[in-house]
Formats: C-alpha cells, sequence, structure tokens
C-alpha cells in the first residue's frame, strides 16, 4: 500500500488484518506505528524519506547550473509538511548563497501560475518538492519547465524519463523492494510486530541528455559519472 491516507484508513478499517506500507513521512509522526523497531498493531513496511536531501539536491543542480542566482522552489501548501520543507529548502539555499523564491500550488491552473511567476521573476533554476499530486502531473510541469526554459531538479526518476532535466532523490524501488520482502515474510508466517520499519537509504541520480541540449547545458564529467542513469 502506498501513501499516508489510504494507510490510515486501512488501519482505522482493518484491526487484524496485516497491512505493509510504503510511506513517503514518517509513520511514528503520522501514528501508522507506535514505534519503527516494533510497530505495534497490524501495520508495517518501508519508508522514504525524498525531502531530506534538499541541502545535497541544491549541489547537483548547482553543478548543472554553476550561477543559477535565485532559484524556485515548487510546493504544495497543503502538505502537512509543507512549511517544514520550505524551512529546510530556504536553509540550503541560503548556505550556497542562493536567493530562493518559494511558488505554491495545488491545482492544475495553480501550477500553471506558479511556473508563469517563476519566468516572470527569471528565476536560473527551480526545485519541485516532494508531492503526489505533483507526481500525478509531472507531464504538465516538465512540459512548463521545457517552455519557459527552466533547468529543473526532481525528487524521483520518473520526471526525469518524462523529460524533465535531472532526479535526485531515494530510490523508490529500493522502498517498493522493502515492501515486497515483507509480504512475502508475512505470508510465510512472520510475526508483523518482528519486523521493523525500514528506510530505504539508496539514492539515485538520473540525467536526460536531450532536455540538457534544450536548455543549452552541458553536464559536467564529475556529474555524469556519478549517475544511475544517463537518458539520451
Amino acid at each position: 500500500m502506498g501513501g499516508d491516507a489510504p494507510a490510515l484508513a486501512a488501519k482505522g478499517a482493518m484491526a487484524t488484518i496485516p497491512i505493509v506500507l510504503a510511506s513517503t513521512s514518517d509513520p511514528v509522526k503520522t501514528g501508522l506505528v507506535a514505534s519503527r523497531n516494533r510497530p505495534d498493531g497490524n501495520l508495517t513496511g518501508g519508508t522514504f524519506l525524498l525531502n531530506v536531501s534538499a541541502a545535497k539536491q541544491f549541489e547537483v543542480l548547482q553543478e548543472a547550473v554553476p550561477k543559477p542566482g535565485t532559484i524556485g522552489f515548487l510546493v504544495n501548501p497543503t502538505l502537512p509538511e509543507a512549511e517544514a520543507a520550505v524551512t529546510e529548502v530556504r536553509a540550503a539555499a541560503q548556505a550556497l548563497g542562493h536567493e530562493l523564491l518559494v511558488a505554491n500550488a495545488s491545482s492544475e491552473r495553480e501550477i500553471d501560475a506558479a511556473f508563469a511567476m517563476l519566468a516572470q521573476r527569471r528565476i536560473g533554476a527551480l526545485l519541485v518538492g516532494n508531492d503526489l499530486f505533483f507526481y500525478s502531473r509531472r507531464e504538465q510541469i516538465v512540459a512548463l519547465a521545457a517552455r519557459h526554459a527552466i533547468p529543473a531538479i526532481y525528487v524521483v526518476r520518473e520526471y526525469a524519463q518524462a523529460v524533465g532535466l535531472m532526479s535526485y532523490g531515494t530510490d523508490v524501488n529500493d522502498a517498493q523492494r522493502l515492501t515486497g520482502v515483507y509480504v512475502g515474510r508475512i505470508l510465510q508466517g512472520a510475526n508483523l510486530a518482528d519486523l521493523p520499519v525500514q528506510q530505504a537509504v539508496r539514492v539515485e541520480l538520473v540525467l536526460n541528455m536531450k532536455t540538457a541540449k534544450t536548455l543549452g547545458i552541458t553536464f559536467p564529467l564529475s556529474l555524469l559519472g556519478r549517475a544511475d542513469e544517463v537518458i539520451e
């Protein structure tokens, strides 16, 4: 099961059926489990906290765009973690000496408006926040970034595969594999309480060469050498 909302709903409806989740937030803070090490109840799984690498994302982005000037941050303000994400990203930008321009969007129309504003302010690069709604609108987002010629970095590889410039974040497939292993162990009779909630730690870098060429960007060899995938 993916996402916190369906996991919380399932936990409330099913008190004894084992539930294995893949979550993008802290399951203790959201009330899904009492403890990571000894989950109390009928739920366990894997987590992948995509926003924790904001500082590293900026460093990677700066390698591709050495002098970005003002950097934009697209965030969904309706998310419970939105304020914390903005605080973290702002601190990361300031540490590298860049001004940050936050653009809020929680609908398709607001995404269009956010990109129009970012383009008008002539930002040099963009970080797109972790959000399931943004993920569902990734085709729209990467198209707008291309239309306005904005170099952008995203949190998961599907954006780069949809002609986004680059992605750097937790390997979601790694978290999904963790949940698959747990499902198998439970089906073989393992006690769910003995299966701690695991956090996926592997990160991946994906670069899109075609998009870079369109934007007039040349990835340095140092970045190309670290890439987990280079899309031609």
